[in-house]
C-alpha cells in the first residue's frame, strides 16, 4: 500500500503497488504487470496514469510497476484464484481499518511524516529484496524445463547463435541493455508472448565471495518451437520435433500468427 505525497504533504488516494500484489498473491511481478496492462487496456484506461518505476537492488536496473486504487485492484484479482483474492481483500480491510493520518499542519510535521513514510518504504523494500532471490529461484526451477540460452538454441536448431540473436533483436523478442549494450534482455513482445524470459541465478562476488543474484536470458520451450518454424521452415525436422509433429502434414502451433 502506498500513499502519494507532493512536497511532503499527504493526499488521500491510497493505492496498492503491483509489487505488493505480487508479494501477497505469490505471483511473479512481471506476470502481475502483464495482467494489469491487459486490464487497463480492456477498460480503456491509460497505462501512464498508474505507471511508475523502481530500482532492483540486485542488479541496479530500473523496472516498471503500477500503483492501483482499490477498485482497480479488486477488478484485477477477480480473475485470480479465490485464495489470492482473499489475501488482497484482507489486506485492504486491514489498511482501511487503520485510522486516517491527519494532514500535517505545518512544515515540521510534514517533513517528519515524509521521513517516517520513507523509512517504512525502505524497510519494506529491504524485506522484499531479501526474500525475492529465494522466491525467484524457486519460481525459475518450476518453470525452467525446456528453457535454453541462445547458444544452445542455435545448436538445437542447427543454425548457429548469431542467426538466433539477429532474429530475436529484429523481431522485438529481445533487446540489448547494460552500459555497453551487450546484455540480452527480453523485450515486451517476447516476454508477453512467453517466448523468452530472465532466469535468476546465483554466483559468488569475485572480491568478497558474497552470494549475488544475476539473471540469464533464456528462450522458453514455446519460443524455441516458434523459432524452429520461422527460421527452419514449417516442415523442417527441428520444427516437427519441437512442435510434437509426427509427420509433415501435421499442423504445428503458431503457423498463422505473426512473428
Amino acid at each position: 500500500m502506498t500513499t502519494n505525497t507532493i512536497n511532503a504533504v499527504v493526499y488521500s488516494t491510497p493505492t496498492m503497488s503491483s509489487r505488493e500484489i505480487a508479494d501477497l498473491t505469490g505471483k511473479r511481478h512481471d506476470h502481475v504487470v502483464r495482467d494489469i496492462e491487459k486490464m487497463l487496456n480492456d477498460i480503456g484506461e491509460g497505462l501512464p496514469k498508474f505507471g511508475g518505476t523502481y530500482i532492483n537492488e540486485q542488479n541496479g536496473q530500473e523496472y516498471r510497476c503500477y500503483n492501483l486504487p482499490k477498485n482497480l485492484t479488486l477488478n484485477l484479482v477477480t480473475g485470480y484464484r479465490a485464495d489470492m483474492r482473499l489475501k488482497i481483500i484482507d489486506r485492504w480491510l486491514e489498511l482501511e481499518s487503520k485510522p486516517a493520518v491527519a494532514a500535517p499542519s505545518n512544515m515540521v510535521e510534514a517533513l517528519t511524516l515524509a521521513l517516517e513514510q520513507q523509512k517504512e518504504l525502505q524497510a519494506k523494500d529491504a524485506e522484499i529484496a531479501e526474500l525475492s532471490p529465494k522466491a525467484a529461484a524457486l519460481d525459475a526451477i518450476s518453470e525452467a524445463e525446456g528453457d535454453m540460452g541462445v547458444r544452445d538454441a542455435g545448436r538445437e536448431l542447427g543454425i548457429g547463435v548469431s542467426k538466433v540473436v539477429e532474429f530475436l533483436l529484429e523481431h522485438k523478442w529481445a533487446c540489448r541493455e547494460g552500459e555497453k549494450k551487450k546484455k540480452l534482455r527480453p523485450a515486451h513482445y517476447g516476454l508477453t508472448q512467453g517466448y523468452c524470459r530472465l532466469v535468476p541465478k546465483t554466483y559468488p562476488e569475485r572480491h568478497t565471495g558474497e552470494t549475488c543474484v544475476g539473471h540469464d536470458f533464456k528462450i522458453t520451450a514455446r519460443g524455441l518451437a516458434r523459432l524452429a518454424v520461422l527460421l527452419c521452415g514449417i516442415n523442417s525436422e527441428p520444427a516437427r520435433r519441437l512442435n510434437g509433429a509426427k509427420k509433415r502434414a501435421t499442423p504445428v502451433p503458431f503457423s498463422q500468427t505473426p512473428a
